[in-house]
């Protein structure tokens, strides 16, 4: 912590913003089949929405650990 609100916050957002990058990334590996394949090539609705609220719970999570 630094005596400037400022910095501090950026330095929290960039923190969080590695630690989101990771757990996803993490949840990307452990997945049963191959998440973007799905999305992108396939149009799967079904999996758009599990990786968006992944990224939503992954990311409420965070920031409630850093308030």
């Amino acid at each position: 912590m630094t005596e400037f609100p400022l910095l501090n916050a950026l330095i929290f957002a960039g923190l969080a913003i590695l630690v989101f990058i990771a757990a996803f990334s993490i949840v990307i590996k452990l997945a049963p089949f191959n998440l973007w394949k799905e999305i992108v090539q396939e149009r799967n609705v079904a999996a758009a929405i599990l990786a968006g609220a992944v990224a939503l719970g992954l990311c409420w999570i965070i920031a409630a650990t850093m308030h």
